[in-house]
């Protein structure tokens, strides 16, 4: 993009979409018990809420990402907008669960289409080095803001206008984005590239992805061994293995298996997925620490959350340089480390009477991690990319990055329950520590991972020269 104000303006865009997204991740979640308590949900049903979003986020990321590639960045950018907005507005007005949580589904397709097209839209506009970093950076920025004051937001929402707001917030901004972007954006080429949806790629990979991330969400909740989410796990998983066998002999693939050929990528998609895993749960148990612990209310809880909106900031203005300084691999790494060393003083800082002040060192080691992690993590994810192939490489590293989030969560809320069946309190803090220690622990291998990035003289290499349609 040649023309500097109408490129800044395009980034401020898109940095606005992702800072919707993010927001949207948190903040439903203060606002938790009232909704039960209005619409009617059950304790055990309650979580839909959460996790009817990450499945069809989660189940519909592939699918999106070639939409973009297929249909037109503009195209799928607009009309992921214009989900949003009007799955916003139908959630606000719902007076049972099962309005809801189909508002919430569509919310998460609308989710699954955005994120590839911003991703595209940035690595296609941007050449790689540092205005794709920055571009990146300030992308990453907008979305830890919004992770983080989606949950002030959320207390402050709640707390004045009740529940419907936290869904009522997104429908002018999202139908404002997508009419921003039908001036601001370039056109689409007229009609679509010439060739056919792979359709049993789109079934296989949607129902498996879905299926999995179903399972995985439930698996806490009906027992690993309940009929329903150990079929879902096995099912999702022997459905994207027919995923990748049909892959690997159409002509006109979902997802290109030249792509797992990329080293950055492939390395990129393992990262996503234990920092989704690790950071992305800190907010959960941070939450329950402080509202079943310390007894803060939801106002409180999101004020709680303000410092980590302005270190994430720093963090990825931070990644910026490294970026163009010590690479793509070294970054990642720093990031990762940062934040291990924060979850592990997070974990040290919570007591049966300890106080907020005493979590202040982890969480800021925490959101500076996150930032720099979160920019240079989707740096690699796009490095040697070809441009009609950003689409669905955007959405490989996103669908690890969901999949990560529930497996992490899970896997973190089973060992801060281990024993510890019906607790509250003050019973709650050896398990929340316990999961504090093993989140950092997992962080740490994910550093191993980021290892085998490729060095910095041999990242730049492009995608494989493999005769693939498109």
């Amino acid at each position: 993009m040649s023309h500097p104000r109408r490129a800044g303006l395009l980034l401020a865009l898109l940095a606005f979409a992702q800072f919707i997204s993010a927001i949207d991740y948190n903040i439903v979640y203060v606002a938790l018990p009232e909704i039960g308590r209005a619409v009617g949900f059950s304790a055990t049903s309650l979580q839909w809420v959460v996790s009817a979003y990450a499945v069809a986020f989660g189940g519909l990321l592939l699918l999106g990402g070639r939409a973009v590639d297929l249909f037109g960045r503009r195209r799928m950018f607009v009309l992921a907008l214009a989900l949003y907005g009007l799955a916003s507005l139908a959630g606000g007005l719902a007076t049972d669960p099962g309005a809801l949580v189909a508002a919430r589904a569509v919310q998460g397709l609308g989710g699954a289409l955005l994120l590839p097209a911003t991703l595209a839209t940035i690595n296609t506009s941007f050449e790689e080095g540092p205005r794709r970093h920055r571009a990146l950076a300030v992308w990453g920025g907008a979305g830890a803001v919004g992770m983080a004051l989606g949950s002030l937001l959320g207390g402050v929402l709640t707390d004045w206008f009740g529940w419907q707001a936290v869904f009522y917030v997104n429908v002018p901004l999202a139908l404002g984005a997508a009419l921003v972007a039908l001036r601001l954006m370039a056109a689409d080429p007229a009609g679509v590239r010439r060739r056919r949806l792979d359709l049993p790629g789109v079934l296989t990979a949607t129902l498996g992805f879905t299926a999995l991330v179903f399972g995985i969400v439930q698996g806490p909740e009906l027992g690993w061994s309940s009929p329903a989410a150990l079929g879902a796990i096995l099912g999702g998983i022997a459905l994207v293995g027919v995923f990748l066998v049909i892959e690997g002999r159409t002509a006109d693939p979902l997802m290109p298996l030249v792509l797992l050929r990329n080293r950055s990528l492939v390395t990129a998609m393992g990262v996503t997925f234990i920092f989704m895993g690790t950071f992305g749960a800190q907010y959960y148990f941070l939450t329950v620490y402080l509202q079943d612990v310390l007894g803060f209310d939801a106002l409180r809880s999101g004020f709680a959350f303000l410092p980590s909106a302005l270190v994430g900031l720093v963090g990825t203005k931070a990644s910026e340089k490294l970026l163009g300084r010590i690479g793509v691999r070294s970054t990642v790494l720093l990031g990762l480390l940062t934040g291990a060393a924060g979850m592990a003083l997070l974990a040290a800082g919570m007591s049966p009477g300890g106080g907020y002040a005493a979590l202040t060192p982890g969480l800021v080691l925490i959101s500076l991690g996150q930032g720099v992690t979160w920019t240079a993590m989707f740096v690699a994810a796009g490095t040697g990319v070809r441009a009609e192939h950003h689409g669905v490489a955007s959405a490989m590293a996103s669908t690890m990055q969901q999949i990560g989030g529930a497996v992490g969560l899970a896997v973190l809320v089973a060992v801060a329950t281990s024993g510890a069946h019906g607790a509250a309190g003050a019973e709650l803090v050896p398990g929340l520590r316990s999961a504090g220690w093993t989140a950092a622990a997992l962080t740490v291998l994910g550093a191993a991972i980021a290892l085998t990035l490729p060095k910095p003289a041999s990242a730049a290499r492009r995608e494989p020269a493999i005769s693939v349609a498109s």
